[in-house]
């Protein structure tokens, strides 16, 4: 059972759930108020959700070799166009007018994964700096688009997007969820999910054999911009605001990290999506911990990297074999029987 990829994260998962036990005892506790669920669960579950949708737009690009490191500014643009339009709108408590403003995000993310995704397979920019300038550049985009400021909205239709409850559960975690259910069709009922790990394993082998692997990794790079865009709608409709200097501020780092927990190589051709969910909840647990127990927040991305470097460690073949040679090596046992285990785990 501990060989299985998802083991460790969901093994870390519960025993930070479990640890919140010490300090809050009805941590595990549901509420039921004027028809909506509450709770410490739940929070984390609502809270989480945006960083769940970054993630799995992160997770094809990491499969595919590559990185995005825009999806924070995509956040922001995708929020502050939304609200932006509300805002002038002449209803902005119209269906209508909210249905505009999230096609016109979707729309602003396409373009922006398309840029990326064409500077990368087209140009030959390296992942990690094509999306470097639009992190950027795309903040200082976010900041004109509200004009350095703060621009609030008043919309009940928007604010269920991030804040709303539909058939008592956070609109935000169903969304998410339909999401989650979405990429694990595609990528493991057909061949897609195949085709990113063969792209992402030996792009040059993928190409000989046929595989369209330039389309295929620009279409990963509008994958992860949407989900972005759609992230960001969640997070100021949440808070009925757009904050263009703020909102997804290192959302990217957390989304990466959540990819790296879950189990999925940053040097392409292996990915997981259960272990990004599961990732993306270990670190909002880790989140919602620090401010349920009254750690001061500044303190939050220490725990973080404490938390990556301890799952990395224990995920990690190579060293739990050495835990295990020092273990026997120090009750006495004979030093060959560890030795050989120990070499073929590595080799695989």
């Amino acid at each position: 059972m501990t060989k299985h990829r998802l083991f460790w994260p969901a093994a870390v998962l519960v025993v930070m759930l479990l640890a919140n036990l010490l300090f809050t005892p009805d941590f595990f506790a549901v509420h039921t108020k004027e028809g909506h669920l509450y709770g410490s669960l739940i929070d984390i579950l609502h809270f989480g959700a945006p960083l769940v949708l970054v993630s799995l737009g992160m997770t094809p690009v990491v499969a595919t070799g590559g990185i995005d490191l825009s999806v924070g500014s995509t956040v922001a643009i995708a929020g502050a166009l939304a609200c932006l339009h509300i805002s002038e709108a002449a209803d902005p408590g119209s269906i209508s007018t909210v249905l505009v403003a999230v096609a016109l995000a979707l729309a602003v993310a396409l373009v922006l994964g398309a840029v990326n995704g064409l500077l990368v397979t087209r140009i030959g920019v390296q992942p990690i700096v094509a999306t470097l300038i639009l992190m950027v550049a795309g903040r200082g985009v976010a900041q004109l688009i509200t004009d350095g400021q703060i621009i609030t909205v008043t919309s009940d239709p928007y604010r269920l997007i991030g804040g709303g409850y539909w058939l008592t559960v956070p609109f935000s975690v169903l969304l998410a969820g339909a999401v989650v259910v979405l990429a694990l069709l595609l990528t493991r009922s057909t061949a897609l999910g195949l085709l990113l790990e063969s792209v992402g394993g030996n792009p040059v082998a993928s190409r000989l054999v046929g595989i369209r692997a330039g389309r295929l990794v620009t279409l990963v790079y509008v994958a992860s911009a949407v989900c972005a865009a759609v992230a960001g709608l969640m997070i100021s409709s949440n808070v009925s605001a757009a904050d263009g200097n703020n909102a997804g501020l290192w959302i990217e780092l957390d989304a990466i990290l959540a990819v790296v927990i879950g189990g999925t190589s940053l040097n392409g051709g292996r990915f997981s999506i259960g272990g990004t969910v599961l990732g993306a909840l270990v670190i909002q647990t880790l989140s919602t911990t620090i401010y349920t127990i009254g750690i001061p927040p500044e303190t939050t991305l220490v725990f973080k990297a404490a938390v990556v470097i301890t799952v990395c460690l224990i995920q990690s073949p190579q060293f739990r074999s050495k835990v295990a040679r020092r273990r026997t090596s120090a009750h006495g046992s004979p030093q060959a029987q560890p030795a050989a285990p120990a070499d073929l785990e590595v080799g695989a």
